[in-house]
């Protein structure tokens, strides 16, 4: 019932906005560099490095819960990619081998050069005078209002909402304009996050992307899809959908998303048949001079079945994960291809979710990251 009234409200919007052309960026998506252009071909170049520093010194050395720019006490070199492109009137395609500590993290399941491979697709348009396109390969994700591009973004860190979805997925993905104002997406993937197929069952996913004027971008994404695996034999069905908004307008940009997922279990009779989870956030950005920029983001992440996050605990027998976040970010840009940010974030869990350096685990965390991203 609430995204039934969220899609209505959307609805309203749409049909009473000017008619104006939007201008908002999607910064769910990464498509975002333009690069060199040489004819049908274009190449772009993005490097992002940081320095991050955890208060309670994990052993690990990492930062629990996230794959973006975990490294605790090191310089790292978080993502970088050559971005190749070619376009024409009725083909596209795009290579993005891709390294660092984010590929490191995030695509340990995957086999062999696949580790290595940010996107990879091929697109054709179906019809010469009817822009529905046809993209095979592996695909950027369009779950919640975060890429794995940090320059995109109004914080450096990445959000729990980010971290808990798909950052890429493989599949067939089929764009279909509506008007110029609403264009729907249909996926058929191998899997949530998964390159090579797991268990030869094909998932679906949907994306619903409404511009009602120029400083507004609403989004909304459907997933359904069996998550067993041999890692994971006993998952059943997974539910998910999320709803995000963008906002941008004079020196204010704000951005908020919300979801809710469900995972059903099989054969585990002592357990839950499905545990669920749910995540909100709001992120806003205020420019305060003409290169400068200040950032805040709250966010709530509920994983309290355990349908994601296992948390371990050495004292506690609650190991459910609940964590409020808050940060504050600074910006810099030194050109308008090279940006510089320092940022705080504080987590608050609901038990000792994170771990110290002298092995005892506690409910609290700051971390602080320094981070300079080019991109051309």
């Amino acid at each position: 019932m609430k995204f039934l009234a969220f899609i209505l409200f959307i609805s309203f919007i749409f049909l009473s906005g000017k008619h104006v052309l939007a201008q908002v960026s999607n910064t769910g998506l990464m498509d975002t560099t333009s690069g060199l252009k040489i004819g049908n071909v274009s190449l772009g170049v993005y490097m992002d490095v940081y320095y991050a520093f955890n208060f309670n010194q994990p052993i690990s050395g990492e930062n629990n819960y996230f794959v973006s720019s975990n490294q605790h006490n090191s310089f790292q070199l978080n993502l970088g990619y050559l971005d190749l492109k070619f376009t024409d009137k009725r083909v596209r395609a795009r290579f993005i081998p891709a390294f660092g500590t984010y590929m490191n993290s995030n695509y340990t399941y995957e086999k062999g050069a696949m580790k290595f491979i940010l996107e990879g697709n091929i697109g054709v348009k179906l019809f010469e005078k009817r822009e529905i396109w046809l993209d095979v390969g592996v695909l950027g994700s369009p779950y919640t209002n975060e890429s794995a591009i940090s320059k995109d973004h109004l914080m450096y860190s990445r959000s729990f909402s980010a971290e808990n979805v798909p950052y890429y997925l493989s599949g067939i993905k089929m764009t279909f304009p509506l008007n110029e104002k609403m264009t729907f997406y249909g996926y058929l993937l191998n899997g949530w996050q998964q390159i090579y197929d797991q268990n030869k069952q094909k998932s679906i996913g949907t994306q619903l992307e409404i511009r009602p004027n120029k400083s507004n971008l609403f989004n909304w994404d459907v997933y359904l899809g069996n998550e067993k695996s041999p890692l994971n034999p006993t998952y059943g069905m997974r539910y998910f959908s999320d709803a995000y908004w963008i906002f941008e307008k004079g020196k204010w940009k704000v951005t908020s998303c919300a979801y809710a997922g469900i995972q059903r279990y099989e054969e585990i009779p002592e357990q839950e048949a499905s545990k669920f989870w749910w995540q909100a956030n709001l992120i806003g950005r205020r420019q305060i001079k003409e290169n400068w920029s200040v950032s805040g983001r709250v966010e709530y992440f509920n994983d309290a079945q355990n349908a994601l996050i296992p948390v371990q605990t050495a004292t506690y027998t609650n190991n459910s994960f609940k964590c409020l976040s808050s940060g504050l970010s600074l910006a810099y840009k030194f050109s308008e291809k090279c940006l510089f940010r320092i940022e705080a974030r504080y987590l608050k869990a609901a038990n000792s979710a994170f771990e110290k350096s002298n092995g005892m685990r506690v409910s609290n965390e700051l971390q602080v990251f320094s981070n300079l991203s080019i991109w051309f």
